[in-house]
């Protein structure tokens, strides 16, 4: 590793050129109505690296400009953007002040992606809402496809998991240790103040950090970059929420130094598009800076953005069909009111203060300082009595159909009807769970609980650019970031009941393994009071990245470097029967040394003709969640674990011209050294199979932990974008991914529970899974479609999407060489199994494929000096059907009682599903002044 990082800061910082300056352009940029300088405006020559942002007083100087025709491109967000044909050879030019006019036609904001966290199981939708946030931000043809028009669909670009893409806010990273990804709720409704945004594509560079293969978007949320003015909207929609509204004012740098920026929205629904699923979401953000003086400058930003939303089921087939495909079992009426049991709520102020410095006219340094604390809680149903959920196997038809011979037609009939007559049978009977409570005495049977997280971050960075000679950039940056995570069972509603005695009833009363806390025996938790588990972990990152950016008339290139460490430690804060030595106190602490190094080439043809190419090797610390079996019970750490090693590389073909504007790119990447931890009630488990296992566990059915360890991936494809400008007013654009994602090994399998630590299912202890298509998005999608922009400030446009190769997540469990034993742990013998049986009840299920038309509109007016507007939009015009995801059930363990189930004309235990929305429509009205 220090050979490797030798090598880079020997090519980074030696590199040396003879080149001299020789061409300059130079000018300043102002708005239109006001006159007033415009900072942080984007200055471009077209077809090279060659670009700089506008400094406070609006202006700028553009360097070392190749000689010939080209063209000069101003871009800040707000206005419409503006290009400068010039002639240079040998010479300097001055363009004097460019006026840029507002573009009252940019209205799609995020809520334009209709794909949203607030939609999406967490942990099922593999963060494809986070892809799509992050995508929203690029201009490339390609990637606005994938967000606005794929997203609906849970589309990942080239199937990455959101945690290989990083979101920061002035350079500093915000992605969660937990799973790695960006928390988008924590800046949702702030639509109106992030629309001043850096992207970098893949593993392209970047100027404040060395990034993932799914590329950085950077927030600003300087006071002095936005545009003076104010803003008011209105929207209307059927989706997660009915309505937003939302205003801010930006006062734009005044003269004594000053700006300030705020704003405030509020999204809310009674019920969303699924039934039971209330939202209310307040959002809050200021910004102030304070220019000292024409090198430094502070700038304090803060947002609070609380939400709270009720979640919706997965459901099997059969539950749809009998319930719609808008029914939501997590919820039922409470009297008269409806209840839901699966709450999130997340409640996380950030504060970040930014310290910028101008050393000179070619080095800037960007220091910040970030404080955010708050909770993260997910609420659901405990029970020690018969199961509340109202789909619960023994509550559907399927079930008293099973047997031949043996059917109970009487209550098939009775569980069919109560879901088609939407009795409240079909639903959480919250009543009559207060009445069991009741009925039983003080101890609770049903309870109501949340499970908390509780993060408290403090991080510090410093980005460094300066421009080491007309050719040559140099880019660092240096993170510190230190999170303490607490994380418990909280008590919301005792149902009735006086307190709940915390205990394990699944273990044995001797030697005290049935208790939760053997520091607190035999707890009687009231309401607010932590139970079941509680742990912290303390966690720390750091990361150092330098970067050297090379430009020249006909080539670009770039190469980067990163190196640091994440360490965990768990503490636990219960000592658990089950784990007396292996629960209680602080864990070892587990340290992953990070590095990656990167480089890219962009050679131009010509003008028009690009091409590029990027490659990378890096590794990167496992969330939180993969990192441990069971953090909840003890301090057991995934055997042999280490980073994650990913490996990529990408080329481009890019064509530029006045008229057309196309990418076609190849790419490939694969991942080892993965970790991938789930929970699951599983049966047709062979105990005598089980390596280590304890003597006296018995039985065949557990609630486990199961560990996929060392897993590898592979992922490659190809992509292609093209925008035609057909006429001034019209343009066509297509867009094109072609994909294949699978698991590229066989790893290692291991399972455990409360009662049990993780072990080895015995055999070979592997989970034969290579090949198996990676789920939770399409693998391929096509997109054509075109716009209509009048010159009176109306426009609209249409596209239609066919999305395909989309397949659910298989249950790993069910692969290994447990479901090749019979109920009693015998092997089964191969001449009572073919391989051809195997095959086809293994097979991977592929969901349909699916094809959506949407269609966008809106229409600006300017009114004195204010201007109103419009948008407007319907996403699956044509009402189409489509499944977005699943998963199979993991309950059956073994091929009898795997392949008994799935002969059934309705499996007990068949594939879970996510739908996604019929046709949907959102409205927002505006007035900007």
């Amino acid at each position: 590793m220090k050979k490797i990082l030798i090598l880079i800061f020997g090519l980074l910082l030696g590199f040396t050129s003879n080149a001299q300056s020789l061409n300059v352009v130079k000018g300043k940029v102002l708005d239109i109505d006001s006159a007033k300088p415009i900072s942080g405006a984007s200055i471009l020559i077209q077809s090279t690296e060659i670009s700089q942002k506008t400094n406070a007083d609006g202006t700028f100087t553009l360097q070392n400009v190749p000689n010939g025709n080209q063209i000069v491109e101003f871009k800040k967000v707000g206005y419409e953007t503006q290009y400068f044909p010039i002639s240079i050879n040998d010479n300097s030019i001055d363009l004097g002040d460019i006026m840029l006019y507002i573009d009252i036609s940019q209205t799609i904001d995020n809520s334009v992606i209709t794909l949203s966290e607030d939609d999406l199981s967490d942990d099922e939708a593999g963060g494809a809402d986070n892809v799509a946030g992050i995508l929203q931000s690029s201009k490339d043809t390609y990637q606005r496809a994938v967000a606005f028009n794929f997203g609906q669909v849970w589309f990942k670009e080239r199937g990455y998991d959101s945690s290989y893409g990083q979101v920061s806010f002035n350079g500093m990273p915000m992605n969660k240790i937990s799973n790695n990804r960006p928390q988008w709720s924590d800046w949702g409704g702030l639509n109106d103040v992030l629309r001043n945004q850096e992207f970098t594509n893949g593993l392209a560079a970047s100027e404040s950090t060395f990034g993932n293969v799914l590329g950085t978007t950077n927030f600003i949320t300087r006071a002095s970059q936005y545009r003076e003015g104010g803003k008011a909207s209105y929207a209307f929609t059927n989706s997660n929420y009915d309505g937003r509204v939302m205003a801010s004012y930006n006062t734009g740098l005044m003269e004594n130094g000053w700006a300030l920026t705020v704003l405030g929205s509020r999204r809310y629904a009674q019920e969303g598009y699924m039934e039971g699923s209330s939202y209310n979401a307040w959002g809050g953000f200021l910004a102030v800076e304070k220019v000292l003086n024409d090198k430094h400058s502070l700038n304090l930003t803060a947002f609070y953005t609380p939400n709270r939303r009720g979640k919706n089921s997965p459901n099997t087939q059969e539950v749809f069909d009998l319930g719609g495909l808008e029914y939501n079992a997590y919820w039922g009426y409470q009297g008269d009111e409806k209840r839901n049991s699966r709450m999130k709520e997340i409640k996380e102020p950030t504060f970040m203060l930014g310290h910028y410095w101008d050393v000179n006219d070619k080095t800037t340094v960007n220091t910040n300082i970030l404080y955010q604390m708050g909770t993260i809680s997910n609420s659901r149903l405990g029970y020690t009595g018969s199961n509340p959920d109202p789909t619960y196997y023994q509550k559907l038809p399927s079930y008293n159909l099973q047997y031949a011979g043996s059917e109970n037609y009487e209550s098939a009939l009775y569980n069919t009807q109560k879901f088609l007559n939407n009795e409240p049978e079909s639903q959480i009977l919250w009543d009559d769970l207060y009445s069991a409570n009741i009925t039983a005495g003080d101890d609770a049977i049903y309870y109501l609980y949340e499970d908390v997280n509780e993060d408290t971050t403090l991080a510090i960075n410093s980005i460094i650019n300066t421009q080491l000679n007309d050719n040559i950039t140099l880019n660092g940056s240096i993170l510190y970031k230190k999170i303490t995570s607490e994380n418990y069972a909280s008590m919301m509603d005792l149902l009735g009941a006086s307190y709940f005695s915390d205990i394990d009833r699944y273990s044995s009363a001797v030697d005290g393994e049935n208790q939760i806390d053997l520091n607190n025996p035999d707890h009687q938790v009231k309401v607010d009071e932590k139970f079941n588990y509680s742990y912290l972990i303390d966690a720390s990152q750091i990361d150092a990245f330098v970067q050297t950016q090379f430009s020249y008339d006909t080539f670009d290139f770039y190469i980067s470097g990163n190196f640091g460490q994440t360490s965990y430690q768990r503490d636990g804060l219960f000592k658990n029967g089950n784990f007396p030595d292996n629960s209680y106190g602080k864990g070892e602490k587990i340290d992953f040394p990070t590095y990656g190094i990167k480089g890219g080439l962009t050679y131009k043809l010509s003008g028009r003709h690009l091409i590029n190419l990027n490659g990378g090797y890096l590794t990167k610390a496992p969330s939180l969640r993969n990192t441990f079996n069971n953090s909840r019970v003890n301090q057991s750490v995934v055997p042999n674990i280490t980073s994650e090693k990913i490996m990529s590389a990408d080329a481009s073909y890019i064509y530029r011209a006045p008229g057309v504007k196309a990418r076609l790119t190849g790419y490939y990447t694969t991942f080892k050294d993965l970790n991938e931890v789930a929970f699951y009630y599983a049966q047709g488990i062979n105990i005598a199979d089980i390596n280590e296992l304890p003597d006296e566990i018995n039985g065949d059915a557990f609630f486990l932990n199961a560990t996929l360890a060392g897993v590898e991936k592979k992922h490659f494809g190809g992509e292609f974008g093209i925008d035609v400008q057909l006429t001034p007013t019209i343009s066509l654009q297509g867009a094109a991914a072609m994909g294949q994602f699978t698991y590229d090994n066989n790893p290692d399998f291991y399972i455990g529970s409360s009662q049990f630590n993780a072990t080895q299912v015995g055999g070979t202890g592997k989970a034969y899974i290579k090949n198996y298509k990676l789920s939770g998005t399409p693998q391929q999608g096509y997109s054509a479609g075109f716009s209509y922009r009048d010159p009176k400030y109306w426009w609209v446009s249409a596209n239609a999407n066919l999305l395909s190769n989309n397949y659910i997540s298989i249950s790993p469990f069910q692969r290994t060489d447990n479901f090749y034993t019979d109920s009693f742990g015998n092997p089964i013998p191969f001449n009572e199994i073919t391989q051809e049986e195997v095959d086809t009840i293994l097979a991977q299920e592929k969901i349909d494929d699916i094809f959506l038309v949407n269609l966008v509109g809106g229409k600006s007016w300017k009114v004195n000096d204010k201007y109103f507007g419009f948008f407007a939009s319907i996403n699956n015009l044509l009402g189409e059907t489509f499944k977005t995801g699943g998963f199979e059930q993991a309950r059956k363990a073994n091929f009898e009682e795997l392949s008994e189930d799935q002969s059934l004309e309705t499996p007990t235990f068949g594939n879970k599903y996510w739908y996604g929305r019929s046709t949907s429509y959102y409205l927002n009205f505006y007035v900007r002044f």
